[in-house]
């Protein structure tokens, strides 16, 4: 078959698209002839290299995907030939009431070999019905940020009704997740993005307030908009760039929610303001299979939209990921087997 591969940790010249032998499946693993699959900064880390992950090279990378079951191990039971499937990427123990929390937890494309090719084997337990009517590029892209973004704000920070929420970078991948499932879940919804057009997006997408952090200072502007008090929850999925103004725009007795890094992960932190505020850090990775059918349920029946900023074939993955790190535009980029196309 054809794959996505990473060489070696690197920059963008150590992704290839060629031959890959076929993935055999296990007793209880599906064969996925994958139809779309989407790019997440996950990806970008995984090529840079990450601290105590050691990679079998050649490594397919991708931990979002979607396509048709070509053919089920003996144990499976939940599937045949022919239904529509997506991917969930995190690995760990179900007999556990939060497989999350297993020391053993792992994510497919992270840890693993991932699905960024034109077939997958993956375990039958991380495969998600797919409704026949959803789009491919739907159902290849949201499975992680929504997922991500769910537990974030409904699990982990439990926002109420009523609540005020800031979603940082509301146009990228986890941001514009949580822009719509904190407007479902009846907030206020205060939302930061670098142009026009991605604040017309926040906006369009349940964003009640907008701000241009290029132009001006978040925090400043948080605590402007709400008459010094600051906002209930924030979600943070930036890092060192934005951790200590996310601190700052929080009420007291806040809660702060990351689930990422992108621009560093060890900030510098204001401890005096995080006890005297009383303000929570709330770590998030993933999702629960119920917290995953919950929100995927509200993506098959168009409650909430994945934005598609492009569709390439994945024989540009390379530029794939430089739309990542460069920014462009705003939502998932997904990519596609070149035979697809």
């Amino acid at each position: 078959m054809q794959a996505v591969k990473i060489t070696e940790h690197g920059d963008r010249d150590v992704i290839e698209y060629g031959e890959y032998p076929d993935p055999e499946i296990d007793r209880d693993e599906v064969l996925v002839d994958i139809k779309a699959a989407a790019l997440n900064h996950l990806d970008i880390w995984t090529r840079r290299g990450m601290p105590g992950i050691d990679l079998e090279m050649p490594h397919i990378p991708g931990s979002d995907g979607a396509g048709v079951v070509e053919e089920v191990g003996e144990d499976v039971t939940r599937f045949e030939e022919g239904d529509h499937v997506a991917v969930s990427a995190g690995v760990g123990d179900l007999r556990m009431d939060d497989p999350t929390l297993d020391p053993r937890f792992h994510i497919i494309g992270e840890h693993v070999t991932g699905v960024h090719s034109e077939y997958a084997a993956v375990p039958e337990d991380n495969l998600i019905p797919v409704p026949e009517h959803v789009d491919w590029e739907v159902a290849g892209s949201a499975s992680l940020v929504f997922q991500t973004a769910w537990r974030m704000l409904i699990e982990r920070a439990e926002l109420k009704a009523g609540e005020s929420v800031l979603v940082l970078g509301a146009s990228g991948g986890v941001g514009h997740a949580a822009l719509q499932i904190a407007d479902y879940a009846g907030a206020e919804v205060y939302a930061t993005g670098s142009s026009e057009e991605k604040l017309e997006y926040a906006e369009e997408h349940g964003a009640d307030h907008v701000c241009n952090y290029e132009e001006e200072d978040f925090a400043d502007w948080v605590l402007s908009e709400t008459g010094g008090r600051g906002v209930d929850v924030v979600v943070e999925h930036v890092g060192a760039p934005t951790w200590q103004d996310s601190l700052k725009s929080l009420t007291k007795g806040g809660r702060l929610v990351t689930c990422g890094g992108t621009g560093g992960g060890n900030p510098e932190t204001d401890i005096p303001r995080i006890f005297w505020n009383q303000l929570e850090i709330i770590g998030s990775t993933m999702a629960t299979p119920d917290q995953v059918d919950d929100v995927l349920e509200l993506v098959w029946d168009g409650t909430f939209e994945p934005a598609i900023r492009e569709v390439l074939p994945m024989s540009e993955t390379a530029r794939a990921h430089e739309i990542i790190e460069n920014r462009e535009g705003f939502g998932k980029v997904v990519v596609r087997p070149d035979s697809e196309l």
